[in-house]
């Protein structure tokens, strides 16, 4: 019975985890290589994104005084799109395989993201 409840428990737990970053993990195998995803980290100031990844696509002004790139990955005719968010003091503070609007349409959504 115990081993059942943990089993459950760790399942739960795993398909929470997934839910709150609904990204595609094949996203990060073919893109992986895209200056952005590779060399981009967190805390990195917007002059060396851009000078990484060149222009945006579209920023946008977040409510918490931030601002977030738009991308577009192209790899062997796919495209993709990549958001870069940045922090009211222009570092990046979060990144990853949508584009910024989705992204804040998911921190809306799930408190604390």
């Amino acid at each position: 019975m115990i081993k059942q409840t943990l089993a459950l428990l760790l399942v739960g737990a795993s398909l929470a985890a997934c839910s709150s970053h609904p990204e595609n993990p094949v996203d990060h195998v073919t893109y992986r290589n895209e200056p952005l995803v590779k060399h981009v980290k967190d805390g990195m100031t917007m002059q060396k994104v851009i000078a990484i990844g060149g222009s945006p696509s579209s920023v946008i002004d977040l409510p918490n005084g931030g601002t977030c790139n738009d991308y577009i990955l192209n790899h062997e005719g796919q495209q993709q799109p990549y958001y870069v968010r940045f922090d009211v003091t222009g570092h990046v503070d979060a990144k990853g395989f949508k584009t910024c609007k989705q992204r804040e349409e998911e921190r809306r959504a799930t408190p604390g993201a």
